[in-house]
């Protein structure tokens, strides 16, 4: 997810303007969960400061920090002293939804949830026979299944014996596939649950189709001003002290955060969230884009399919390409996104001088520098300056 967690947490990037652990939240409180655990470690002040004690949502939330990153199993050990009976654990990069949780809820035996997928890249992937798991897959090539385990799991306090005789793996760390092989072992096994919806979020550009999905459910509001001659279309979400002027076309599913400055005449496309305190300036267009708090795209600017971290500036005229002209799959990395469409992944306080251009799959790092009538293409470290 780099360059978009140098400066965060993964759970805390946004998607529809809440991070994602707050959808993840949401979901588990309406199928009925009241009482969470958030095992935190790295940049644990944002999680704390931003959830606190879980008042805002009517939940009650505890903390347990995880000092060294030992692996999951690691985790879920530490909070062994804090539940006395069956509980959830669910890894806080994915969104799964409040009817599976409800449904999970209903086991009462050790049970993984798995979804079926078409691209088993970089998941956990679990070969299944009747009602059990008999084998688990971790990132191999060539998985004989496209069963994948989705990261949320029923476990009863059985779960911490198995845990205590799990060995360190060769990269150091207790991972929980091995603790699920234990289970796997014992007479009653690790039952399964195939669950229906699932966004998992590994790349940067899986953000994009997350921020669409949950867009689709937006619900129109507006709290902020909005000036004579604004065409509104479709739902659009517009936040608190935030001024729309005049001469704004948009078309939801859209939401804005609170305080920003939007238009005069600018173009704002669907499945587009906007952060606090952004401005998007005169003859700017914004598409199926994530734009992250206090960042400026002030004058002249096409955004297609991209994120842009937080504190950003465009300069006047800069230009995100978002298709390749042989309409060819992008790659960032050397890695396929298997997207046809995407512009930038663009980290926090990045800067661009006046007609700057930005080829498709570009990936910035933070703070960095591209300078006036510059293309830039591929990977570009944080602190860069591109003259």
């Amino acid at each position: 997810m780099r360059p978009l967690t140098s400066n965060r947490p993964k759970v805390m990037l946004p998607i529809a303007n809440k991070p994602i652990l707050e959808h993840l939240l949401i979901e588990a409180r309406e199928a009925g969960v009241k009482e969470f655990i958030f095992i935190v470690g790295y940049c644990d002040e944002q999680v704390r400061n931003y959830f606190g004690k879980g008042e805002k949502w009517g939940v009650k939330i505890a903390y347990s920090e995880q000092r060294k990153q030992l692996g999951t199993a690691d985790a879920i050990r530490i909070v062994a002293g804090m539940v006395d009976v069956s509980f959830l654990v669910i890894n806080g990069d994915v969104v799964v939804s409040r009817e599976d949780i409800r449904r999970l809820l209903k086991n009462g035996r050790n049970t993984m949830s798995v979804i079926e997928v078409k691209d088993p890249r970089g998941l956990g992937m679990v070969e299944l026979s009747e009602d059990r798991v008999v084998n688990i897959y971790e990132k191999t090539q060539k998985p004989p299944t496209l069963m994948a385990n989705a990261g949320l799991y029923l476990f009863t306090p059985e779960i911490f014996e198995a845990i205590s005789r799990t060995e360190k793996s060769p990269r150091g760390e207790y991972e929980i596939t091995d603790s699920l092989q234990l289970l796997m072992d014992t007479k009653e096994g690790l039952h399964y649950q195939e669950i229906r919806s699932w966004l998992d979020l590994s790349y940067p550009w899986d953000l994009l189709p997350a921020n669409e999905s949950m867009l689709a459910g937006l619900e129109a509001c507006n709290l902020g001003q909005v000036e004579e001659n604004v065409v509104l279309k479709g739902a659009v979400a517009i936040g608190k002290n935030t001024v729309i002027r005049s001469g704004v076309y948009i078309i939801g599913p859209v939401v804005i955060g609170e305080d920003c400055e939007i238009g005069p005449n600018c173009y704002l496309r669907p499945s587009t969230a906007i952060g606090d305190g952004c401005h998007i300036g005169a003859a700017v267009e914004v598409k199926n884009s994530i734009i992250m708090k206090g960042t400026k795209i002030p004058h002249h600017n096409y955004v297609g399919d991209s994120v842009i971290g937080e504190g950003c500036n465009l300069g006047a005229g800069t230009k995100i390409a978002n298709l390749r002209l042989d309409k060819a799959n992008i790659q960032v990395g050397g890695i396929d996104t298997r997207r046809r469409k995407l512009g930038a992944i663009i980290g926090d306080s990045v800067e661009t001088g006046i007609n700057a251009s930005i080829n498709v799959g570009s990936m910035i790092g933070n703070n960095a520098f591209i300078g006036p009538g510059v293309v830039v293409s591929g990977v570009i470290l944080p602190d860069s300056k591109i003259l």
